[in-house]
């Protein structure tokens, strides 16, 4: 009676959670298995890995007032996430809303025909006309990568998904004041949810040296916290928890054909609880800013460095991040104990200690991807999901 008690109620929530997501959003060159009756392929049918593309959009129709009002809907926020074919390693690349790049043509998501190619735009203005498409295949042209999953986030969708959680903790070096966000911090460690977590991950004016470069590392600081507690308070082997995110995925973001499916989004949840938090880096797109002529006030690819980081993904081969690597909006957090005093914090260094914790839980994840040590590549910004970091208030 128990079991069938617990088949109805699992069967109850995928149905709401199905409800909720409605239809998804057709990326060219990526499956549409809901849309034409087909099953969803299973993340091992893409040899070496899968990619993913999530966007962060700056404005949406049911968003607050408070965020203020704009004329076009900009992808603010690129991260592409790449997870080995085997579980054992992952890159998630944050890409500056800035970064001066190529826009093919793409269809209007109005239906109203085809945006024109770009030679040379900010690739935060993809989005405006082509949507989360577009977005997908700027991103695939700027990285040579095919991205298999592509999902949109407003901010509402920040705010429900950090509450579904539980909150973040993060680490601020130094109190943060940010006018334009609303953000106000002491220095050590808060635990972040709903407005507050949105903020912090929003506030450019408060960290690093006032830019959207500052704001990514500073966002990383963020992120490898998300996955050092997502992993830490078993989120995705709790039935509960697992169900508030879906449902708040589900209702607060656009998400691809691809990905517009339960059993998708399960398989992925299974493989980001394989991966160990030392081999997940979180790295920024090189570039660099005070260029002439599209470059100028721009980022600029520095492409020596853009070129060995993606022959490294596309290989489906780790690597690691030379010394002092952290970027101008955080620092790495000297006292460990400051980071600990949020018990959701403290939790995840316990197990990564543990050679039996870090053992690949599948047997998809049973092989390592190689036996050597990862090279290092030397120049990139970023951080591993182990390392505790530290935002670094404006100015310092």
């Amino acid at each position: 009676m128990a079991f069938v008690s617990t088949a109805s109620v699992a069967a109850i929530a995928a149905k709401q959670v199905t409800d909720d997501l409605g239809d998804g959003v057709q990326i060219e060159g990526q499956p549409a298995p809901r849309s034409n009756g087909t099953k969803a392929p299973s993340l091992s049918a893409y040899k070496g890995g899968f990619n993913m593309l999530v966007v962060g959009t700056d404005n949406d129709p049911d968003q607050s007032a408070e965020f203020g009002e704009r004329d076009a809907t900009l992808n603010d926020v690129n991260i592409l996430l790449h997870v080995s074919a085997d579980h054992t390693n992952a890159t998630a690349v944050s890409i500056p809303r800035d970064l001066v790049t190529p826009i093919p043509a793409c269809k209007k998501t109005d239906g109203s025909g085809t945006a024109s190619a770009m030679a040379a735009q900010p690739i935060n203005t993809s989005f405006s006309d082509g949507g989360l498409n577009c977005v997908t295949q700027t991103v695939q042209g700027l990285t040579g990568l095919d991205i298999q999953y592509s999902a949109a986030v407003s901010f509402n969708g920040v705010i429900e998904m950090s509450n579904a959680i539980g909150g973040v903790p993060v680490c601020v070096a130094q109190p943060i004041e940010d006018p334009y966000t609303g953000l106000d911090l002491p220095a050590g460690t808060s635990t972040l949810q709903g407005d507050e977590a949105l903020a912090f991950l929003r506030t450019r004016h408060g960290v690093g040296d006032g830019s959207d470069l500052g704001r990514i590392s500073s966002q990383q600081v963020f992120l490898s916290s998300l996955l050092r507690t997502v992993k830490s308070n078993d989120t995705l082997t709790s039935p509960t928890t697992l169900y508030k995110l879906a449902r708040a995925a589900a209702s607060n973001m656009q998400l691809s054909e691809s990905l517009n499916d339960i059993g998708t989004m399960v398989q992925m949840g299974r493989a980001l609880q394989d991966l160990p938090l030392s081999q997940v880096n979180f790295v920024q797109y090189p570039g660099t800013t005070g260029g002439t002529g599209v470059y100028e006030g721009k980022v600029q690819p520095t492409t020596y460095l853009a070129d060995r980081l993606f022959a490294k993904i596309k290989a489906d081969q780790s690597f690691s991040l030379g010394e002092d690597s952290t970027g101008i909006g955080s620092e790495t957090n000297a006292a460990p104990s400051a980071a600990a005093s949020s018990p959701a914090a403290a939790a995840p260094s316990a197990p990564e200690s543990s050679p039996a914790a870090a053992a690949p839980s599948s047997p998809a994840a049973a092989a390592p991807t190689a036996s050597a040590t990862p090279e290092t590549i030397d120049g990139l910004e970023g951080q591993s999901a182990d390392q505790q970091t530290c935002s670094k208030a404006f100015g310092y």
